[in-house]
């Protein structure tokens, strides 16, 4: 892509910075409107994995059909053989055998929508069954195979239930669209369905729906299989969308997967009208996607026991498992080995992230490997989202014959290297990479670190701390902050919380455990560094629940949090700017009150958020007087098939010198000595004073010569220096956008903060953010007695505190009135000190 000409040197004065520009990068699946769609993308619709995703029963027990590395395979019980089925452009997931054992109906991921197919065993060619541009998923053969079940967001990009005539192509909805008026915060307001299974005889359909209820995915419901229905309610507990019911073909028992009680799901047994259910797997792992044979005699499954995915099948009664693992595998089309070794300079064998794609994007990994893929991706530049996993050192994969793209990456301290290998039809070629280090940034002190990452979080994967500390050393990440939270009722990491380093820890590494709290009215905060426990409740202002309560504040965490010891941080604030005139828009974030409260160490100026957007309100807070260290946080979920990015996406540098121990880190973190990036590397002094420092200067007019510099692995299109919140100077870049070096003088006659950032005006991959961006913590200068002041910022904030203030005050769930009192009291004091400050 053309890079506009580097611009010389320029100082400026007062210049703001440009605004954000807009976002070339839309999300995967962006036809559904459902809130928080990584949750939704990677535990509801099917993910592309190394291992088996789905699996159907023949109509004899003989077989089972199942999705792997996103394509159909069949495999008779106790062969060795995995028989290809599909193939051609795109994946293809969730196969439902008829009932005559002629056709397979399943959902083919391709042209940016989810449409059904019928595949016919016999001729072995596939068709459409829909082609209307929607999310189709989940299909389920009626028992007389006249009709197809699936759930679709057809209709008002929401998630319904519709029936299908294969044979004459209709398809009516048969679930009502409904505005529940709940206040809910991880679902739409709009009741949703999900999860068709029919009853024995076909009257019926059995599904899961939130009508009702607030929280998770909902309970289970009956109606009968025609539009108009009215649907009862058998049993409710809170799902998060992998409950995936059958419906037993003896008409009285449904198997579905739950956490009921526990951390992770397991198979579960209940009675057709719903009843006390128990459980028939057992273990800390997810046991999900359950299918009973038709005799009713065993369920094929989904587990994650061993880290990827397995098929196994459980028989019923007697509990006796059976792996089903494909040890050979017949393709459709000619196929070829590619095996890539990854080595340093020095010809030393290194962790990395692989990509390997063929000219259409699709995406291709090792049998073995954890398959991942982008969440968001640029319609005019390729047709998937950006695939990839994560090599020791050596892959070796089965690739289509032909050409295909191998692109390697290590960090931001290393360069990337792409490549086109041609593979013959039946050979095997071996593509070695050597990885060109850019930086070595240890070495002089700076450790890089993704201060927020959830190792375990409902995805499709079970992550244990040695397969993190191997996802982060392919990132090229020293330390690992693993925020332990709440996903819905359960903490799937609690188990692992403990106040020093994890065990996998080794010189140069760091993989500790700390927490995130997660109230989801006054925004997230990290606690990082607790010396003795883990707080609990881990939640507050959860509707319906004994946790309602806007108490206790994120500032009365914070002060639990200091009493440890540990540092708070404020992560992934804002993707859209907050404006507290705009009293159409809720706002509640809590930011303000608890900087001025003294309760903040850091600020996530980099997170699963705006980096620009998020920047604007750093500096003003920054121009009020407050000291405010820049962090970094991916909010990685690793255990995912498809997530935002991995560990160490964005990630902050910290100064600690050559030692790197937890104590060193936190207290560079609360210095300011840090820089945080997604792909730049910075180094800027002012005045021959490091990031983090304070140059004090008498009264008057003076000048700081500033000394910058800039390296990337993708080409960066600004690069300048912000003082007090406005850009002052610009630096040129050279090496086509990857490299940059200057000395710049500035004129200083007042207190202030100078700090050095860069981004770019659109996404670069391999940088799976919405844009490369960098940018230092702030140096700060004291000229004179002068405060730091700006009164426009400060009224901007005391009118934000007012909001607060006005939320508080409208609420009713507070457990006290004492809560109230003390809520407010803590909003006015931190008011008022924004209003002083705008005198």
């Amino acid at each position: 892509m053309a890079r506009r000409a580097a611009v010389a040197i320029a100082v400026l004065c007062g210049a703001a910075p440009p605004s954000p520009a807009p976002a070339q990068r839309e999300p995967v699946l962006k036809q559904v409107d459902e809130p928080h769609a990584y949750y939704w993308r990677e535990m509801y619709i099917p993910q592309a994995t190394s291992g088996p995703s789905a699996v159907t029963w023949a109509p004899d027990g003989t077989a089972l059909i199942y999705s792997m590395q996103g394509w159909l395979w069949r495999q008779r019980i106790g062969s060795p053989i995995a028989e290809q089925l599909t193939t051609g452009p795109g994946y293809d997931y969730q196969p439902d055998w008829s009932s005559d054992g002629r056709a397979i109906a399943f959902a083919r991921y391709a042209n940016d929508a989810i449409e059904l197919e019928l595949l016919d065993l016999t001729a072995g060619t596939a068709r459409a069954l829909t082609a209307n541009g929607a999310v189709n998923v989940e299909p389920r053969w009626s028992p007389d195979g006249k009709r197809l079940a699936f759930v679709s967001s057809l209709y008002n990009r929401r998630w319904h239930i519709f029936i299908a005539d294969p044979e004459s192509g209709a398809i009516t909805r048969v679930t009502e669209d409904q505005d529940s008026g709940l206040p809910r915060y991880y679902y739409s307001r709009w009741d949703h369905y999900l999860s068709p299974t029919w009853s024995p005889d076909g009257s019926e359909l059995l599904f899961v729906s939130n009508r009702g209820h607030i929280h998770g995915t909902g309970g289970f419901w009956r109606m009968a299989a025609r539009p108009g229905a009215v649907p009862r309610e058998v049993r409710y507990e809170e799902t998060t969308w992998k409950a995936h019911p059958d419906w037993g073909p003896d008409g009285r028992r449904i198997v579905y997967s739950s956490y009921l009680g526990g951390q992770w799901h397991q198979l579960w047994l209940m009675t057709s009208e719903g009843g006390d259910p128990f459980p028939v797997t057992y273990g800390d792992f997810d046991a999900t996607a359950p299918r009973w044979s038709h005799d009713g005699k065993h369920i094929a499954y989904i587990s994650n026991e061993g880290g990827n995915t397995s098929l196994w099948v459980v028989d019923v009664p007697g509990g006796r498992r059976q792996r089903i693992e494909a040890n050979e595998r017949r393709y459709r089309e000619p196929m070829a080995t590619l095996r890539v070794d990854i080595v340093d300079h020095g010809g030393h064998r290194m962790a990395a992230r692989v990509s390997v794609t063929r000219p259409d994007g699709r995406g291709y990994a090792p049998d073995d490997a954890w398959r991942h893929a982008d969440e968001a991706f640029d319609r005019s530049e390729r047709g998937f989202e950006y695939p990839y996993f994560h090599s020791s050192g050596s892959a070796q994969l089965t690739v289509p014959a032909g050409r295909v793209r191998v692109e390697v990456s290590h960090g931001p301290e290393y360069g990337i290297a792409p490549a086109d290998v041609v593979v013959p039809a039946g050979g095997r070629v071996m593509h070695r990479v050597v990885l060109e280090r850019l930086a070595d940034l240890p070495a002089r002190g700076w450790w890089s670190g993704d201060l927020h990452v959830h190792m375990n979080y409902g995805g499709a994967y079970r992550n244990t701390p040695s397969h993190l500390a191997f996802q982060a050393r392919a990132e090229d990440v020293h330390v690992v902050e693993n925020l332990i939270v709440n996903k819905e009722q359960r903490i799937p990491d609690r188990a692992y919380f403990r106040t020093d380093p994890d065990p996998v820890s080794r010189p140069g590494f760091l993989l500790v455990h700390g927490q995130e709290f997660h109230t989801s009215y006054w925004g997230h905060i990290a606690l990082l560094g607790l010396t003795d426990h883990y707080l609990l409740p881990e939640y507050a202002g959860y509707p319906n629940t004994a946790a309602a309560s806007l108490y206790p504040t994120n500032a009365v965490v914070a002060d639990l949090a200091h009493a440890q010891g540990a540092l708070v941080g404020y992560v992934h604030p804002f993707d859209t700017p907050p404006d507290p005139a705009d009293t159409a828009q809720p706002l509640t974030y809590e930011l303000p009150v608890d900087v001025a409260l003294g309760k903040v160490d850091y600020v996530e100026v980099m997170g699963y958020s705006d980096h620009r957007i998020t920047s604007e309100i750093w500096y003003r807070l920054l121009n009020c007087g407050f000291r405010l260290p820049a962090g970094a946080g991916t909010d990685a979920f690793p255990n995912f098939a498809s997530l935002r990015g991995p560990p160490g996406l964005v990630r902050v540098f910290v100064k600690t010198g050559a030692a790197l121990d937890h104590a060193r880190w936190l207290a560079g973190i609360k210095a300011g000595r840090t820089f945080v990036s997604n792909a730049p590397l910075l180094a800027f002094t002012l005045g021959d004073r490091d990031i983090g420092d304070e140059i004090r200067l008498p009264p008057g007019p003076h000048r700081l010569t500033a000394r910058v510099s800039l390296r990337s692995n993708v080409p960066i299109d600004h690069l300048e220096i912000i003082g007090n919140g406005a850009s002052v100077a610009t630096i040129p870049l050279a090496g086509a956008g990857t490299a940059a070096s200057g000395t710049v003088s500035l004129p200083v006659a007042h207190s202030g903060w100078y700090l050095l950032r860069a981004y770019s005006d659109r996404a670069e991959l391999p940088v799976l953010d919405r844009y490369p961006f960098a940018s230092t913590s702030p140096i700060y200068v004291q000229v004179g007695d002068q405060l730091v002041r700006s009164a426009a910022d400060a009224e901007f904030f005391a009118r934000w505190i007012g909001r607060l203030e006005a939320a508080a005050r409208a609420a009713t769930a507070w457990n006290t009135g004492a809560e109230r009192a003390e809520v407010l009291r803590r909003f006015g004091e931190a008011r008022a000190i924004f209003e002083a400050r705008a005198r």
